[in-house]
C-alpha cells in the first residue's frame, strides 16, 4: 500500500470520528428536563416578619433575594388628638412672615417698619379703625424712646393684640335646671359656614362629657341637611328629632325641645337654616324660632353664630345682623386653618362685644378647639 493511500484511509477516520461526536452533542442539546422536573420550581408559600409583613414571592432561583411589602393596616374608626393653633394657621402666619422679616431686617425702627406692619395687619382683616389703633399707641411708644429695637417692637404689638382679646367668657353656657329642663343651643349662619358639622363635632364632645344631647333638624331647606345631621347623632349617640322637608322649623326644634324634656335630656342642639343676613323676612323667622324653643320646657342658654373665616370684614357685617335678630352669645369660626383673614377676630370682639368660643382648625371630629387668644396670636407671630 502506498503512501496516498494509506493518507486516504487516515483522513477517512478522521472524518468518521468528528461525525460521531456532532451527532452525540446535538442530542444532548436536544434533550430537556420536563417542567415538572425544573430544579427552581417552588411551590408558592407566604411567609411573613415576626411583625406580620408579608414577603413578597419571586419567581427565581433559590438565591433570589425576598423584599418586604409593607400591608396597609385596615381603618380603624379611632378618635383624632384635638388639633392646635399654632399647628394649623400656616396661612394666617405666613400674612406677618413678611412683615417679621422686613422689620428684624432693619437695623433700627423705620417708617417702612411701621408700613410693613400695616400691610401685614390689613391684609389680615384685622380692620383699619383697630389696625390704625394698635400702631399709633406703638409710634407714641416708639417716639418716648420706650421702644428703640425692632424685636421690641414685634413684641410690644404682639401683646397688644394678645390683651385685646384677653377677658372675655369664652365657656359654653350650661345652666343647672330642673329634671325635664334642657338646656337649648341655637346655631345661627348664612350658607355653606358649617353649621351642621359644627353642631356634629360639639355634640361629640358634649356627650363625651357625659351629657345627654338631642340634635333637632331645624335645616328643614336644605337638600339632605336632616340626614347629614342624623349621621353626625348616630355617630355620637345623641337622640335625634327631624321633621318633613321644607316644613316649619319652628316645630322641629319645638318637638325636639318637648321630647327631650320627656326623656330628661340635658341639652339640646338646635340646626337652623342658612340664610343672608340681609333677607328681613328670613332673619323674621328665626326669630319666631327662638321665640318658640322658648315656649315649653327649654331654655336657650346659648346661641352661636356660625363665621367661615374665609370671608373676613364679611363676617363682621353678618355678625352685627345676626346679633340684632337673635342676641348671639358667642361665635365659632370655622375654616381658620385656611385662611389669612383670622384678624376677623378682633373686630368681631372690639366692636360687637362678642367674644369667639370655638374654633374649626380642619376637617376631623378632633377639630373644633376652645378658642384661646394667646395661643392665635403666638401662632401668628412665630419666629
Amino acid at each position: 500500500m502506498g503512501v496516498v493511500e494509506i493518507g486516504l484511509l487516515v483522513l477517512l477516520a478522521l472524518v468518521f470520528v468528528f461525525g460521531v461526536g456532532v451527532v452525540v452533542a446535538n442530542r444532548r442539546r436536544g434533550t430537556a428536563l420536563p417542567p415538572s422536573a425544573t430544579p427552581t420550581e417552588r411551590v408558592p408559600r407566604p411567609a411573613t416578619t415576626k411583625s406580620g409583613t408579608i414577603l413578597e414571592e419571586r419567581e427565581s432561583t433559590d438565591d433570589a433575594v425576598t423584599a418586604p411589602t409593607t400591608v396597609e393596616p385596615a381603618p380603624v374608626d379611632v378618635e383624632p388628638a384635638p388639633g392646635t393653633l399654632r399647628d394649623r394657621l400656616a396661612k394666617a402666619r405666613s400674612t406677618f412672615a413678611g412683615a417679621i422679616s422686613g422689620v428684624l431686617g432693619r437695623s433700627g425702627i423705620t417708617d417702612e417698619s411701621f408700613e410693613d406692619l400695616e400691610e401685614a395687619l390689613l391684609r389680615a382683616d384685622v380692620g383699619v379703625g383697630i389696625t390704625d389703633e394698635l400702631l399709633d399707641g406703638l409710634r407714641a411708644r416708639v417716639k418716648a424712646k420706650e421702644i428703640t429695637e425692632p424685636a421690641a417692637l414685634l413684641d410690644a404689638l404682639q401683646e397688644e393684640m394678645a390683651s385685646r382679646l384677653r377677658g372675655s367668657d369664652r365657656s359654653l353656657t350650661f345652666e343647672k335646671r330642673g329634671d325635664n329642663e334642657p338646656n337649648v343651643w341655637m346655631f345661627v349662619g348664612v350658607n355653606g359656614v358649617g353649621k351642621t358639622t359644627t353642631i356634629g363635632k360639639l355634640a361629640n364632645q358634649q356627650t363625651i362629657a357625659g351629657r345627654s344631647v338631642l340634635l333637632a333638624a331645624g335645616d328643614t331647606f336644605r337638600a339632605a341637611a336632616a340626614e347629614q345631621l342624623g349621621t353626625w347623632a348616630e355617630r355620637s349617640g345623641a337622640e335625634f328629632v327631624r321633621g318633613a322637608e321644607g316644613g316649619d322649623p319652628s316645630s322641629v326644634i319645638f318637638d325636639g325641645v318637648e321630647r327631650a324634656a320627656a326623656k330628661n335630656l340635658q341639652l339640646v342642639m338646635a340646626d337652623t337654616a342658612g340664610r343672608l343676613h340681609n333677607k328681613s323676612n328670613l332673619m323674621e323667622e328665626l326669630k319666631k324660632v327662638r321665640r318658640v324653643a322658648e315656649k315649653g320646657a327649654g331654655q336657650v342658654t346659648e346661641t352661636l353664630l356660625v363665621i367661615d373665616a374665609t370671608t373676613g370684614q364679611n363676617g363682621l357685617i353678618q355678625a352685627r345682623e345676626f346679633n340684632e335678630v337673635t342676641d348671639v352669645t358667642g361665635v365659632v369660626l370655622t375654616k381658620l386653618d385656611g385662611s389669612a383673614k383670622g384678624g376677623i377676630v378682633f373686630a368681631i370682639e372690639t366692636d360687637l362685644g362678642i367674644p369667639v368660643k370655638l374654633v374649626g382648625i380642619g376637617e376631623t371630629i378632633g377639630d373644633l378647639i376652645p378658642f384661646d387668644p394667646d395661643d392665635f396670636v403666638n401662632a401668628l407671630f412665630e419666629r
